[in-house]
C-alpha cells in the first residue's frame, strides 16, 4: 500500500477526520493536501484529537527527566524524542515525514561559506537557530552519551531537530503551562496529516485548537484537484528560506533588511543617539514602502538635532524634510540594489554546496531586488509630483 494510504489508515483509525481532502504526491513540489470534492468556506476539513498529537506528555517520563535536567528547549526535547524512538508506534507518520536529504534547502545545513552569502536577517535568524540547536545537541549529549558515540548520532539527530523545526504547530497544555522558563517558542506539537499541509500567504484554512485537539476550516471555497493550504504565518523571505527551506513569490509579508545600507552611513555619536531613542537598527523595506524606522534614521542624516528630536517626539509630521529623506533614500535603495546584482553574480560563482541551494539563493536574492526595483520606481514617480 502506498505510505500516504497507510498513513490515512492510520490517523482515521485514531480517530482522525478528513473531511474533502487527502495527502497526494505533487509532481514537482513533494507531497501535498488537494481536495477530493467540491469544498464550501467555512467547511471544517480536517480534525486531529489530542490523543494524536506527539507533545512534551507523550515524551516517555525516564526520557523526560533525563532532559530535563539540562539547558534544552521543548523543541530539543521533541527531537530527541523522534531519534530515541525505536518503537513501532509512529511507523505510518514516521513513513512520510521528510527525509534527511531533502532539507537541503534548510541553510543550517549548507557550507559555512554559502551560509555567509545569505542576506543579512537571513544570518541574523540562522545564528540564533544555529545557537539553539547547538545548546540542544549539547543538552541531548549530556543526557543521552551513547546518541553521540553513535557515528551517524549527530546527523540522526539533525534530522529530528528540522522535522521539529519545520513541522509542528503552536500548542499549549497543562505541561507547557507548568515547564519553568517556557516561552512561547516552546509551546511546539507535533501532529499527523496536518503537516503536509503547505504555505500560503493569504487566504489558508484557519487552524484552531482546544481541549478536543485541532480543527482545520476552510476560508474560502476550493473545487476538485485544488491543492487546500494553511499559513504557518506572515513571515518575510528571509524567515521561511531559514526555518523551513524555501522562498515563495508571491509572498505579500515579504520584506528586505535595510540596516547594511543604512547603518554604514552613521557615525558613532549618531548611532548612540538612535540607540537611545530606540531606533537603532532593524530599517526595513516591505511590499509597499519602508518602515518608520528607517524614516526616523535617515531624518537624523537630513536634518538638525532639535527638528530629528521633534519629529521623533512626534511633535513635528517631518513634511519639511520628506524631500530630503526621500533623495537620501532613494540613493541607499539604488545601493542596495548594486550590491544584490553583484551578490547574484558571486553565488554564480560559488563551487561548495550543491545547486539546489545556491539556486534557491540566489531566487532569494532576486526576490529582494524585486522589492528594491519596485520602491525605486514608485519613489521616483513620487519625488515628480
Amino acid at each position: 500500500m502506498d505510505p500516504l494510504s497507510e498513513l490515512v489508515n492510520w490517523a482515521t483509525s485514531h480517530g482522525v477526520k478528513l473531511n474533502g481532502i487527502l495527502p497526494e504526491r505533487i509532481p514537482g513540489r513533494g507531497t501535498g493536501v488537494l481536495a477530493t470534492r467540491d469544498i464550501q468556506a467555512d467547511e471544517i476539513v480536517l480534525d486531529v484529537p489530542t490523543n494524536c498529537l506527539r507533545t512534551l506528555s507523550t515524551v516517555p517520563k525516564g526520557r523526560l527527566r533525563k532532559l530535563s535536567e539540562t539547558n534544552i528547549s521543548v523543541q530539543g526535547i521533541l527531537a530527541a524524542d523522534l531519534a530515541l524512538d525505536t518503537s513501532a508506534r509512529y511507523a505510518p507518520w514516521d513513513a512520510v515525514v521528510p527525509r534527511a536529504e531533502d532539507f537541503v534547502g534548510m541553510p543550517l545545513t549548507w557550507h559555512a561559506d554559502l551560509q555567509a552569502l545569505l542576506p543579512h536577517h537571513g544570518r541574523e535568524l540562522l545564528a540564533k537557530q544555529g545557537a539553539k540547536f547547538a545548546r540542544d545537541w549539547d543538552a541531548v549529549v549530556a543526557a543521552f552519551p551513547e546518541l553521540a558515540k553513535r557515528k551517524d548520532g549527530r546527523h540522526v539527530y539533525t534530522h529530528a531537530w528540522l522535522l521539529v523545526n519545520s513541522r509542528t504547530f503552536y500548542y499549549l497544555n497543562a505541561a507547557l503551562k507548568r515547564r519553568r522558563g517556557a516561552t512561547k517558542d516552546d509551546h511546539l506539537t507535533l501532529q499527523p496529516v496536518a503537516d503536509l499541509f503547505n504555505h500560503t500567504d493569504e487566504g489558508g484554512c484557519h487552524v484552531a485548537f482546544g481541549g478536543d485537539g485541532f480543527a482545520f476550516r476552510a476560508t474560502r471555497a476550493y473545487r476538485k484537484g485544488d491543492e487546500v493550504r494553511i499559513c504557518y504565518g506572515r513571515h518575510g523571505g528571509d524567515f521561511l528560506l531559514v526555518e523551513y527551506g524555501f522562498v515563495m513569490a508571491p509572498n505579500c509579508w515579504d520584506e528586505v533588511a535595510l540596516d547594511e545600507v543604512v547603518l554604514e552611513r552613521f557615525d558613532e555619536e549618531q548611532r548612540e543617539r538612535l540607540e537611545e531613542a530606540g531606533f537603532l537598527g532593524r530599517y526595513v523595506l516591505d511590499r509597499e514602502t519602508v518602515c518608520h524606522r528607517t524614516q526616523v534614521a535617515l531624518r537624523l542624516l537630513c536634518c538638525k538635532v532639535g527638528e530629528w528630536m521633534r519629529f521623533v517626539s512626534g511633535n513635528d509630521d517631518g513634511e519639511e524634510s520628506q524631500g530630503a529623506v526621500d533623495v537620501l533614500l532613494l540613493e541607499l535603495l539604488r545601493e542596495y540594489r548594486r550590491r544584490v546584482e553583484e551578490m547574484v553574480e558571486r553565488i554564480q560563482r560559488v563551487e561548495v554546496g550543491v545547486q539546489q541551494q545556491r539556486d534557491i539563493l540566489t531566487e532569494r536574492w532576486r526576490q529582494a531586488h524585486s522589492l528594491l526595483d519596485t520602491r525605486i520606481a514608485n519613489l521616483g514617480q513620487e519625488m515628480k509630483t
